[in-house]
């Protein structure tokens, strides 16, 4: 009857649309699953390294350990002559100890041994007898047997040796939550040795077809009597797995109130969102809308658009509900357009993209070698919009090199450099890669990473202040992280700012009694400090060189006298890592950092940390959604020893 019919007399705008099914409950929950059947799904949580990668001091060529201030003025004319003390193989525990003159030959990948500080090419090396002449004077060099090595070039500290912790430092983070794991992430999670994933549980989606006249295929088929294959079931199924989401198929429902009651009921109970498709038009045998408004709540029926007019968006007790019109073309352009992405913001999956994508060079790339590149690059937008493509390139022992990269900008072998804002094309490594929504280099540090935790698809690279504050002067980043005093001689918004307590970790309970940076000049203690890129060193640097003025000595001479000060380690947790395994009396750290790992402190001060914003691009989204964190944050800071604001 026509007061049984349900009439379309105002149709909703696609936006409404959109928003009733945003206001849908579809997350579901997370769980661990084996590191082996990670690929395509997304982190739950933060993963941070638990352990460095490489575990130890590791050598970057084939060719010989050695102690850089044994080399020190040699050169082709006049080579370092050292005394080979024995063989370092890769997978082997050393058993030699680089001895002053001595030398240890070593292998690639191999654990550089005690007392060696530098590793020389095998290139730029003559290995010789001892009981050979020499070629200056003709004399006999020993008449021992044995061999050395001409070592004909100088050295310093850490030349050729990836150090402990130099692509993934323990501590450090890793990866963070909302990651869709690639075979590049998983390559990282091995890395770290990491067997169990914390993920986000894919949305189980129920898909019902309804009609009399539907047969699944593989079933005997009535023409005669009307019936068809049902073809939405697969189809949207497809769809839903496409998305990130589970499907699980029900049988199909007649236009039969009660059957079609039990199945959506059933369905409900079992699944994240139920799809049905079908029984949505105005006909008075269509009954869905009834069971919906009887079952649950109907928030909409009918939209705005063609084709696909007779949508239903609603609840089923628990259970969030969308009814597809019954046209397969209908049908899945609908899916498409309005719940495909809701399913993929529920699995944390970003929208699809194309395989490639063509942007702009965000700087300069030399490139003289004649031979074909694959150069990894990592995207990142513009104020505008506008895709700008940069380098990435941590070495060919660096895990993260991939997982920092986006995708891979063919450079012929002719080509010699791109220029800044010259386009180019870029092979995706997924055709879901987008570019971060906020991209930043600089500071290795805690407060940050449980900030970016916080943000939606950040990327930050922690390679030290000096290298943050370098690429945010060429253009590259959204923003930089610097600890480092002083001004940055270019201009920079401060998004925000905190402070952290800075000084000496050292082993539980103080054993050697160190009182402060005076001890380090003053005792025979072995130091850990960090790399030239970190804020955290120019801030010894500065408090060395008030030391220096109080005791009327120069800075330098302090500096000499501090066993370990050239040679650093990259990430915030390093130098109490080698602390508390022996390795050193005392390391440059920050207390939140000794605190977390149950060593000791000694204070010694307190820097700011600046967040600096591209001055080009301070009205981006992610940049602002940055500076709310920052402002936002003072629970983040008051649960880290040390820090404020």
């Amino acid at each position: 009857m026509p007061s049984d019919r349900k009439q379309f007399r105002d149709l909703a705008p696609p936006e409404e649309a959109h928003e009733a099914i945003a206001s849908l409950d579809l997350e579901p929950g997370t769980e661990a699953i084996p590191l082996e059947e990670a690929r395509g799904r997304v982190l739950a949580e933060r993963v941070d390294a638990e352990l460095d990668v490489p575990g130890f001091d590791r050598a970057s060529v084939d060719g010989y350990a050695l102690r850089a201030e044994d080399t020190f003025g040699a050169d082709e004319a006049d080579p370092a002559r050292l005394e080979l003390a024995g063989v370092v193989h890769a997978g082997e525990r050393p058993d030699v100890e680089v001895e002053p003159g001595t030398c240890a030959e070593i292998s690639t990948g191999a654990v550089v041994p005690p007392g060696a500080d530098a590793v020389v090419m095998v290139e730029r090396t003559d290995r010789v007898s001892r009981s050979e002449t020499d070629s200056a004077n003709g004399e006999p060099v020993s008449d021992r047997e044995g061999e050395d090595v001409l070592v004909r070039t100088s050295l310093a500290p850490g030349d050729r040796i990836m150090f402990a912790g130099a692509d993934v430092a323990a501590g450090e983070r890793a990866l963070g939550p909302g990651t869709e794991l690639t075979a590049r992430e998983v390559g990282l999670l091995s890395a770290l040795g990491v067997s169990d994933v914390p993920v986000r549980e894919r949305p189980k989606v129920a898909i019902i077809s309804t009609g009399d006249e539907l047969v699944r295929p593989g079933e005997e088929l009535d023409s005669d009597a009307g019936e068809i294959y049902d073809v939405n079931s697969y189809t949207v199924a497809t769809g839903v797995e496409e998305a990130g989401g589970v499907a699980e198929l029900y049988p199909h429902a007649g236009d039969d109130y009660e059957e079609m009651e039990r199945i959506l009921t059933e369905a409900a109970a079992e699944c994240d969102l139920v799809l049905s498709s079908g029984s949505t038009s105005a006909s008075a045998v269509d009954v869905i809308y009834r069971v919906i408004e009887d079952s649950g709540e109907l928030l909409l029926h009918g939209v705005a658009v063609k084709p696909g007019k007779p949508m239903l968006i609603g609840t089923v007790g628990d259970s969030a509900y969308v009814g597809l019109p019954g046209y397969p073309v209908s049908a899945l352009t609908i899916f498409r357009t309005f719940v495909a992405p809701a399913i993929r913001q529920a699995a944390g999956l970003p929208e699809p993209r194309t395989a490639t994508v063509a942007g702009e060079m965000a700087v300069e790339e030399r490139y003289a070698e004649g031979r074909l590149r694959l150069m990894p690059v990592g995207l990142v937008e513009d104020e505008s919009g506008e895709t700008l493509v940069y380098p990435v390139d941590k070495g060919s022992g660096a895990t993260t090199s991939l997982v920092e990269a986006d995708g891979v900008v063919e450079v012929h072998p002719d080509t010699e450099y791109l220029a800044a804002g010259e386009r180019v094309e870029v092979r995706l490594f997924s055709p879901d890669v987008r570019p971060p929504t906020v991209f930043g280099v600089g500071e290795d540090d805690p407060a940050l990473s449980r900030l970016l935790d916080r943000l939606d698809r950040p990327r930050y690279l922690a390679l030290g202040s000096r290298e943050g504050l370098r690429r945010l002067r060429n253009g590259v980043p959204d923003v930089a992280v610097t600890s480092a005093p002083g001004e940055v001689g270019f201009d920079a918004e401060v998004l925000g700012t905190w402070t952290r307590e800075w000084g000496l970790v050292v082993p539980s309970g103080n054993p050697d009694g160190v009182e402060g940076l005076g001890d380090l000049v003053d005792r025979d203690l072995r130091f850990v400090n960090r790399t030239s890129n970190s804020g955290l060193r120019t801030t010894l640097g500065n408090a060395l060189a008030d030391l220096a003025a109080e005791r009327g000595v120069e800075r330098h001479d302090l500096v000499e006298a501090i066993d370990g000060f050239d040679a650093g380690v990259r990430a915030h947790e390093s130098p109490a890592r080698r602390v508390l395994a022996g390795k050193a009396d005392a390391g440059l750290g920050l207390r939140a950092t000794a605190e977390a790992l149950g060593a000791g402190f000694v204070p010694v001060g307190e820097e700011e940390v600046r967040v600096l914003g591209n001055p080009e691009r301070t009205g981006k989204e992610g940049i602002e959604r940055l500076r709310e964190a920052i402002s936002e944050a003072t629970d983040l800071l008051d649960s880290l020893a040390g820090y404020g604001r």
